[in-house]
C-alpha cells in the first residue's frame, strides 16, 4: 500500500505499524496506560494529542511526527511556509531547523509521479517547491536502466 501523504490518517498509520511489528495488545495498553477500549479508538481517529503522538513514536520506535513534515513540505503553499522571518539571535527559545527533510519516502513519492506520468517535473517543481538541480539529481540518480 502506497502512503499518502496528502490526507494523513494517523490512527490507520499506527495500526498498520501495530500489525506489521506484532505488538501485543496488553503491552500497548500498559505503555500508553490506556484500556483496550481506547486502544481501539485510537485507530480511527484522524489526529491525536501531541503527547500521545510522542508515546506511540517512542513505544514504535517511529518518528510519526516526520509524516506531517512531510506533508508540510508537499502541501503548504509557498507563502505561508516563509511567513516568519527567523533572525539569527543565539538565545532562540524556539528552535529553528535550516534544512528541508527529504526523506526517502518523499524521494520516491516524487520519483514515482514522474514515471507514471503523473507530472512534470516542472508541475513537481512548481507545486513542491523542490530547487530544479536537485530534482533532476534525484531523477538521475533514481532513473531506472532500460535493457
Amino acid at each position: 500500500m502506497e502512503f499518502k501523504f496528502k490526507n494523513i490518517h494517523i490512527g490507520k498509520l499506527i495500526e498498520t505499524l501495530v500489525m506489521e511489528r506484532g505488538l501485543k495488545e496488553e503491552r500497548i495498553c500498559h505503555f500508553l496506560k490506556v484500556s483496550e477500549q481506547q486502544l481501539s479508538d485510537m485507530y480511527h481517529i484522524k489526529s491525536m494529542d501531541t503527547e500521545l503522538l510522542l508515546r506511540w513514536s517512542k513505544l514504535l520506535e517511529y518518528d510519526f511526527f516526520r509524516v506531517y513534515s512531510q506533508h508540510l513540505l508537499l502541501y503548504a503553499p509557498p507563502a505561508k511556509m516563509n511567513f516568519v522571518k527567523t533572525t539569527t539571535q543565539k538565545n532562540n527559545r524556539i528552535p529553528s531547523f535550516n534544512k528541508s527533510l527529504y526523506t526517502p519516502e518523499i524521494i520516491e513519492f516524487v520519483i514515482e509521479q514522474i514515471e507514471r506520468e503523473e507530472k512534470t517535473p516542472s508541475e513537481i517543481i512548481e507545486q513542491y517547491r523542490i530547487p530544479k538541480t536537485t530534482l533532476y539529481k534525484w531523477i538521475k540518480k533514481h532513473k531506472k536502466t532500460e535493457d
